[in-house]
């Protein structure tokens, strides 16, 4: 619903613009935090959206407007789950209710949206290195007055590209301000021990007492010279060191570290905002929030609070489908599963980067807590850390979203395939995921992977696929194996199968044709199939289901070129570079005539909405499918 057509606002409908902002007075600047949160509830309830990271934000978005000359000043948000508050203050209030909606606002920060989003991100840890970048292209421009400030969660600092950032950043010396979002949690728990380095800092009385006291006494965010700022440096670095015992690891970077200060104090966030703005250089400002902050039950459940679907915004209570009668979701049957193998194989390791409950890894975790590894927001790392536990005769299934898994290229290239490791990745979202959009598809893991040696490729089109591979990848040593299957639900309700190992590199016949053949691999197989069948009055359709990208089934290829005329392929993926490619240089290796027809993600990005809804608009919809065979026949 278009939730401004049925509340009023104190202040918010008044806002169209960080200008409509900047005529308030500051103590009027909590109201508007008021209004935003409760904008927030009442749109998400109904629409859902990231929900717990946004409302954490929101006193920080709203002075970050307040100060700072938006568009010209470039704010860069970190991953953009906690957007939503600067989307609304910068123009697109009326339209949120679109929000992750085909054709209607991005979930995500997005450059071609808004002036005012200065960068489009939807994975962790950039923000530092993009708001560098700016910063350093101004002094080339000469604009000395342009203020860059990049935001970043406790979470996504976990990240190696964040490290770099701040390490560049500590030597260019540029004008710089980075603002670190501690709350604690990215979507589960934070783990590492940057964690506990800033929840020391966050919570010691001590230091915290002592640090304010010598900082009004000094007065230094009231004075220009830079005498006692040295002087506050020198004793704050004495300090965090004498009660803290632990080094600065900020200003170790040579980023000049203020805070922590409170994430909800809006008028004294503003206050300090406005005094940092006179600070040359790096630095950075140490803010601590919670996420959830305005809805009590986001609050306490921040997990299930970060995306939570649909809920009651007077309860609290989450909308749940009835779903005892659907299918599970293959995220479900990999966490169950890996349970079930790892009970009678102490050598299988879960392994994940900061996606515990998401990948469904939590199931192990919450039985075999000292097997499963959560690693952070660090892609890199979890797949050489799965290569070394590999070394040691161990079965590391590494659970990572296909999309996040393009981090990690160069570690899946030369720490695991080219030393032939025993490393299964699993890959989930493989794909085109919905709402999230082009920074979360799925759409290339196929493509990039088949360039790779030694590296053995699959796609489950079941549960029980999904169940066999995994089987198999732990009962024998199979090397360096990709298992990749969708975002969603399978196709079986009684899924709980028999393990059966499978044959490496075998496909399917699924069904035998004369006229036309379609020949696709995993969940998308059942798409094909549903074609098939209902066009069986019409003509004879076969349909293969390939299973392996690598090792291919080449004898059933043969099969398949030389009994029909016409094929199709079809996959949830990008055509360039995937099974349409394979089948044109199989044809081209040797000398077939079949034409070929290949549906799946064509080579552009797509856009956000329901994944019904781009399945279709790409073609490769059962209904595609049907079309793309009718058109063949009528030719």
């Amino acid at each position: 619903m278009d939730t401004e057509q049925t509340i009023e606002y104190k202040l918010l409908d008044k806002i169209d613009s960080p200008n409509d902002l900047k005529k308030l007075k500051e103590s009027e600047l909590p109201l508007v935090c008021d209004d935003i949160r409760h904008f927030l509830i009442d749109c998400l309830a109904s629409n859902p959206g990231h929900f717990g990271a946004s409302l954490g934000v929101v006193d920080l978005s709203v002075a970050l407007h307040y100060v700072f000359n938006t568009p010209y000043d470039k704010i860069v948000w970190d991953v953009g789950h906690q957007a939503y508050g600067h989307k609304i203050l910068t123009g697109r209030k009326s339209n949120f209710h679109t929000n992750r909606k085909l054709n209607g606002v991005s979930g995500f920060p997005k450059i071609t949206e808004s002036e005012f989003d200065a960068f489009g991100v939807g994975h962790a840890s950039t923000s530092i290195s993009a708001a560098l970048g700016m910063a350093v292209a101004s002094e080339l421009k000469g604009e000395k007055d342009r203020q860059h400030i990049a935001i970043i969660g406790d979470g996504a600092l976990t990240g190696g590209l964040a490290f770099e950032g701040l390490n560049n950043a500590g030597v260019a010396k540029s004008n710089l301000l980075v603002i670190l979002n501690d709350n604690g949690i990215s979507i589960d728990k934070g783990v590492g021990t940057l964690k506990e380095f800033l929840l020391d800092v966050t919570t010691s009385k001590v230091y915290n007492s002592f640090k304010d006291k010598t900082w009004n006494a000094l007065g230094v965010l009231g004075t220009k010279g830079p005498t006692p700022r040295r002087i506050l440096q020198k004793i704050g670095q004495a300090v965090k060191n004498t009660f803290l015992k632990r080094s600065d690891l900020m200003e170790s970077l040579n980023m000049r570290y203020f805070g922590p200060i409170d994430g909800h104090d809006v008028e004294r966030l503003t206050k300090v905002l406005k005094l940092l703005k006179n600070i040359p250089g790096p630095k950075l400002l140490h803010v601590v929030t919670k996420k959830g902050k305005g809805f009590q039950q986001a609050e306490i459940d921040q997990t299930r609070f970060h995306a939570p679907g649909k809920f009651d915004k007077s309860t609290g209570i989450i909308q749940k489908e009835e779903t005892s009668h659907l299918p599970p979701k293959y995220q479900d049957v990999f966490g169950e599963t890996i349970l079930e193998l790892a009970k009678n194989n102490d050598k299988i390791i879960g392994i994940t980067p900061a996606m515990l409950s998401g990948s469904s890894l939590n199931i192990m975790q919450d039985v075999m807590p000292k097997r499963v590894f959560d690693v952070g927001i660090a892609e890199q790392h979890a797949v050489t850390f799965s290569a070394g536990l590999a070394t040691q005769g161990l079965k590391p299934f590494c659970n990572i979203y296909s999309t996040f898994l393009q981090r990690a290229y160069d570690q899946i290239i030369h720490d695991v395939a080219l030393q032939k490791l025993n490393v299964t990745l699993c890959i989930d979202r493989g794909g085109l995921v919905g709402e999230d959009g082009p920074t979360h598809h799925g759409s290339f893991d196929l493509a990039y992977l088949r360039l790779i040696p030694n590296l053995t490729i699959m796609a489950p089109m079941s549960e029980m696929d999904l169940r066999n591979m995994m089987y198999t990848c732990q009962l024998k040593d199979v090397g360096a194996a990709a298992i990749r299957y969708p975002r969603g639900r399978g196709v079986n309700t009684d899924w709980r199968n028999k393990f059966e190992e499978i044959e490496i590199g075998k496909a399917k016949e699924l069904r035998k044709g004369k006229d036309i053949a379609i020949v696709s691999i995993g969940h998308i197989s059942n798409f094909a199939i549903d074609a098939a069948n209902q066009l069986q009055d019409e003509m004879s359709v076969g349909v293969y289901d390939m299973r392996f990208l690598k090792p291919y089934d080449a004898e059933m290829l043969h099969q398949v070129f030389s009994n029909y005329k016409h094929i199709i392929s079809v996959e949830d993926g990008t055509i360039v570079g995937g099974l349409g490619s394979l089948l044109t240089e199989f044809k081209n290796m040797h000398n077939y005539s079949s034409s070929i027809s290949m549906l799946g993600i064509p080579d552009k990005f797509i856009e956000h909405g329901k994944p019904a809804e781009l399945y279709a608009i790409c073609g490769y919809d059962t209904n595609g499918i049907i079309s793309t065979i009718k058109n063949i026949k009528q030719s």
